[in-house]
């Protein structure tokens, strides 16, 4: 997870002289231009450094360091430049002066944002490799402050990505109503995974887990009615079968019953099969790497 921190930023205008200063002190005759090339890099980076408090929606940037950890200052770069993260979205947390924790501040955090998000890129399945959500969030130290801010960004642990992922004003209203609902459902899938794989153990949670996919899957497949199309009418065909297999699950009496149901269910939840009516409705038609290797295995 990726933290807010408080703001303790030393000032541009320095950072900035010294960025000169050492490359300057390496100079030599040949080697002037390029001294000079890095100063001005190095002035540019430095001139583009931004408290983490004061980003904005839409913002584009380069964590200075790891992206997981405390943070207190990113470079904001132009989005048509080279970077590693976008701020996709922004909310309050409520609460009193006590620090809720990171654990639930984090679980805030990651169902929030996820829902916004999907306002901003819609479809996930066209983002670019790599990218992933995650956020900065208040710490104890900042939450003492005032700090409860929580800004949503899409980044990548390695390489970069170019261009705003802003998305949200290129879709049809059929399109955004099948994002909407197929994200739900993996949303509700993986936001309910239990933390063991030991079903017998933990059957209790993997049957809530199926019951919030099942519901999630019902909402979708409803809403799949309204939308015209051979390939849509197939897939929600496909998922109503789906949705009585999760059903299924959630009721299962036993272990081995819910084996036998969660096998079929998960299949029939293949993004792959979704692959035909995303075609049809002009989305993006590549399953995600990890997603694939996810029902590969």
């Amino acid at each position: 997870m990726v933290t807010r921190a408080p703001y303790r930023s030393p000032s541009p205008r320095g950072l900035a002289a010294v960025a000169t200063l050492l490359a300057l002190a390496a100079v030599g005759c040949s080697e002037a231009s390029e001294a000079v090339d890095d100063a001005k890099d190095g002035a540019k980076k430095v001139a583009r450094q931004r408290s983490v408090f004061s980003l904005d929606v839409g913002d584009c940037y380069n964590p200075n360091g790891k992206a997981e950890g405390e943070a207190y200052l990113v470079e904001v770069v132009p989005c048509d430049e080279a970077h590693r993260g976008e701020v996709v979205g922004e909310f309050a947390l409520g609460g009193g002066p006590k620090h809720p924790g990171d654990e639930k501040v984090a679980g805030i955090a990651d169902e929030r944002c996820a829902a916004e998000a999907q306002k901003y890129a819609p479809d996930t399945w066209a983002l670019p490799a790599g990218v992933g959500l995650s956020h900065y969030t208040p710490t104890k130290e900042s939450w003492a402050t005032g700090d409860r801010a929580v800004s949503c960004t899409y980044t990548v642990e390695k390489g970069t990505f170019k261009g705003s992922l802003d998305t949200a004003e290129s879709f049809e209203p059929d399109q955004l109503t099948f994002l909407k609902g197929s994200n739900a459902v993996y949303e509700a899938l993986w936001a309910h995974q239990p933390v063991t794989d030991d079903v017998e153990a933990a059957l209790k949670d993997y049957k809530a887990q199926a019951e919030a996919v099942a519901a999630a899957l019902g909402t979708h497949v409803e809403e799949l009615g309204g939308i015209d199309g051979t390939e849509v009418g197939k897939l929600r065909t496909t998922l109503t079968k789906a949705a009585g297999q999760w059903e299924k699950a959630a009721n299962a009496p036993d272990a081995d019953t819910f084996y036998l149901a969660y096998d079929q269910a998960f299949t029939l939840i293949d993004p792959n099969r979704t692959v035909p009516a995303r075609k049809e409705l002009g989305l993006a038609a590549t399953v995600p790497a990890e997603d694939a290797e996810v029902w590969a295995s």
